[in-house]
This record gives C-alpha cells, sequence and structure tokens, in this order.
C-alpha cells in the first residue's frame, strides 16, 4: 500500500513569526483544497527567546510585562496547554496535517507525536524517556520534561506540535511554570548526555522517528511555499 506523503519543511533558525506565518499558510491550503500530500512537517530552530500561551492562558498581564521586560516575545496561540518557551537550541516541529489520509483521530497524533520524541530519546542513547497522560502530556526523563506538546484541529488539519530541548537555555524556564505544572521540572538533551547536542544533529533521526510513527513518505523542495 503506497504510504501517504508529508512535505518537509526545513527552516533552520528564523523568527517564530515567520514559522506560525508558514504554518497558516499551509492551514489555509489544507482546509481549503486536500492536494495530493498529507500536509507538510514543518521545522526550525527559534532564533530568538518566546514565550507562548496556550488557550486556557497560563500569563497574567503582569507575568507577561515582565517576560517582555527580559527581552522576550509573548504570543498567545490558539494550541492546547499553558505557558510554555522557545528559543535557540529547540526544535520545534509543527505538523500541518490532514489526518484522514493518515488514519488518525486528535489524541492517535499526540501520542504519535510523543512516540517520536520518545524514539528520538532511544536513538540519542537515553531509554528512560517516557509519554505521560494529560495533565502531563510530552515527554519526560523522570520528573523532568524534555518535550513539551501543545496541538490543535480544526476540520480535521492540525497544527503547532512539538519543542524539544536540544541545547536550550533553561534559564528562561525559571521564569514561568511551564505548562502550569508546579514541582516538576525541565532538561534537554545536552543536560542528559552531557554533552552539546545541537538541532542540526538530531534532525536526521527524529525524521527517522517521524516515518517510522506516521508511516508516510516524505518529500521535500527547495521553497517552503
Amino acid at each position: 500500500m503506497l504510504q501517504p506523503a508529508v512535505r518537509l519543511v526545513w527552516l533552520s533558525q528564523v523568527p517564530y513569526a515567520e514559522l506560525l506565518a508558514l504554518q497558516q499558510r499551509w492551514l489555509l491550503r489544507l482546509q481549503a483544497e486536500p492536494g495530493p500530500e498529507a500536509g507538510a512537517l514543518l521545522l526550525c530552530e527559534p532564533a530568538g527567546p518566546v514565550y507562548t500561551t496556550g488557550l486556557r492562558g497560563g500569563l497574567t498581564s503582569e507575568e507577561t510585562a515582565r517576560l517582555r521586560a527580559l527581552g522576550a516575545e509573548v504570543r498567545p496561540l490558539g494550541r492546547g496547554g499553558l505557558a510554555t518557551f522557545h528559543g535557540p537550541g529547540q526544535l520545534l516541529c509543527h505538523p500541518v496535517l490532514d489526518l484522514r489520509p493518515l488514519g488518525l483521530r486528535l489524541r492517535a497524533h499526540v501520542a504519535a507525536l510523543e512516540a517520536c520524541a520518545v524514539r528520538l530519546c532511544e536513538l540519542l542513547g537515553l531509554p528512560g524517556a517516557r509519554a505521560r497522560p494529560p495533565p502531563y502530556t510530552g515527554v519526560w526523563l523522570g520528573e523532568r520534561k524534555i518535550c513539551a506538546i501543545g496541538v490543535r484541529c480544526g476540520r480535521h488539519v492540525t497544527s503547532h506540535g512539538l519543542a524539544l530541548n536540544c541545547s536550550t537555555d533553561l534559564t528562561w524556564f525559571e521564569h514561568i511554570v511551564p505548562c502550569g505544572l508546579v514541582g516538576t521540572g525541565v532538561t534537554s538533551l545536552s543536560e542528559e548526555l552531557q554533552r552539546h547536542v545541537t538541532v542540526d544533529e538530531v534532525i536526521p533521526r527524529f525524521l527517522e522517528a517521524f516515518k517510522e510513527t506516521y508511516k508516510c513518505t516524505l518529500t521535500s523542495e527547495d521553497s517552503p511555499s
């Protein structure tokens, strides 16, 4: 059986707004007229510090002002979840997918994202990575979250996705309660492996895990379109 095709778009290190703009273009395209592809896998490394909030909020106006005073952007988003941080050294993965040709429902899509991150950790020598049920959605090593997940789905088309800490400056997380989970911590691949792990290094293994989990093929073009 022919596997669904997903367009791979690697944006390199870009402002977070650029990722959101491209995500919106793909959303409109898929919702207007499904094409030969199941959608696009948008990957990037954020160029600067950004705090985002989900549909349930997560930041007061005073907290927002304090974070902006630190030099970070603060953006409310239409995804699930509460407040989290994005910045350099982090792999952002936004699959904009029509779930129907992939044979997935929303919960299965979230589980597949978790499985991709768990598999990536395993491939890098971290067999202890585990997904946990809500409200702890994401991937954890003990009580430390290494990958945050927040998605949105409308008319069978997904947006947003996961943020995996590779060599992220974890001190940025100290200014919020990540995902609203008191008493838990955050970690990164670099922290766990005790060496510098770049976003570029993990991408080939992440793509391997994505194809394996979603049972799809990845196609790429020079232009993100």
